[in-house]
């Protein structure tokens, strides 16, 4: 037996090298031959690198009956959002100042149509949204479905600022303890219609809200068209230099979110001057206001400027009544209004449509004023009375 088995095992050995080398014979002779004749390989597919139109995924939410739009812009959503901006007539898309206030506009959408609100926003304004999301449209209060959009800034292995990571490290716990299913989209146009197919079918059969998590470079890029129309002779950098050049050596300055912060710093650095006394709000969008009060209160012989914008100011508006009505004379509120969300893609905001400086008077200010220029030595005086402004 064993030496039948030996045979056997000798015999397939042989068939083995006779296959291989016909095989090898085989090849040597293709090779000479000329390879023109083979089929190219296909490439492999699986390693490229895919991006979602943002056409594409419009597309597809308008197909399932998705054609409620709003939020708060953000970098990540930007592609989505500008296509949006440029496709949807203006009822069915609002940019709201905060993300709380986008909630309550999709839920007031849903009582009034019975269909599903998308509510897009960066993973920041998460917090803004807890309360309405808690106490109003939870499966346990009125059960008011609608799909979330939020921007994964600060995804753990991520680049990304400092501000973002502790926010995009707890942000999926948040979500779970708040009870809002989620799951991440897709960069491909397939992935993203099972998600969307998955986020509809919880919406239609839970009645509670339903998130879509957005990872960095998720969308192909898309530019806006219908930019916020700015024709005023100051941009922002230029103001932000008269300002630093007309303080004092003592003034501290509160620099708001988003590029005004940004710039600040670098004039400074440019002109090798020292950053202590600028406190650059990186994060907290609408706080700045509220810092540079607590500040000026405490150091009331120091005037302290607030350098806010105009996204920032309406994200928080009610601060206003507490800054007008606090009788601290050493707060200097600027806001460099160029009616655009810039930092984030330069999507509009509304206040081109509203007057800020009458706002700030009937909110409690002493005094207040609207610059188009460059302040003349006037105006720099009017500028430096005792004022709330």
């Amino acid at each position: 037996m064993c030496i039948r088995d030996s045979k056997k095992a000798s015999s397939v050995r042989s068939l083995l090298y006779l296959a291989k080398r016909s095989k090898s014979v085989t090849s040597a002779t293709a090779q000479a031959a000329g390879q023109q004749n083979e089929p190219e390989q296909p490439p492999f597919t699986e390693l490229q690198r895919d991006f979602l139109e943002p056409k594409g995924f419009y597309d597809l939410l308008k197909n399932k009956g998705v054609e409620f739009f709003t939020g708060v812009p953000d970098s990540l959503l930007k592609d989505f959002c500008a296509f949006v901006q440029d496709n949807v007539e203006p009822k069915n898309h609002i940019i709201t100042p905060n993300e709380g206030l986008a909630v309550s506009l999709a839920s007031g959408y849903h009582l009034a149509t019975g269909k599903y609100p998308l509510v897009y926003f960066q993973n920041s304004g998460l917090g803004n949204t807890v309360n309405p999301l808690l106490s109003m449209a939870h499966a346990q209060i009125y059960s008011i479905p609608m799909l979330l959009l939020i921007g994964w800034r600060g995804e753990p292995g991520k680049k990304d600022e400092p501000q973002h990571y502790v926010q995009g490290k707890v942000m999926n716990g948040l979500l779970t303890e708040m009870g809002i299913q989620y799951e991440v989209l897709p960069d491909f146009y397939e992935g993203a219609e099972k998600s969307v197919e998955s986020a509809l079918f919880h919406l239609q059969n839970r009645n509670s809200p339903y998130a879509l998590v957005v990872r960095r470079q998720t969308f192909l890029n898309y530019k806006l068209q219908n930019k916020a129309k700015n024709d005023m002779p100051l941009n922002r950098e230029e103001a932000t230099k008269i300002i630093v050049d007309n303080i004092g050596d003592h003034d501290a300055i509160v620099g708001t979110t988003g590029f005004l912060s940004r710039e600040l710093w670098e004039i400074r650095a440019r002109r090798q001057q020292s950053h202590e006394r600028d406190f650059l709000t990186v994060g907290a969008m609408g706080h700045a206001s509220s810092i540079a009060l607590g500040i000026a209160l405490a150091k009331p012989s120091r005037n302290v400027f607030c350098l806010d914008g105009d996204g920032a100011l309406l994200m928080h508006m009610g601060a206003l009544t507490t800054v007008g009505t606090s009788n601290c004379s050493n707060i200097k509120h600027i806001v460099l209004n160029n009616s655009a969300h810039d930092s984030v893609g330069g999507q509009p905001t509304n206040a081109f449509q509203v007057n800020l400086s009458e706002i700030a008077r009937n909110c409690g200010y002493s005094y207040s004023c609207l610059l188009y220029t460059s302040p003349s030595p006037r105006d720099r005086q009017k500028s430096r009375m005792p004022s709330s402004a």
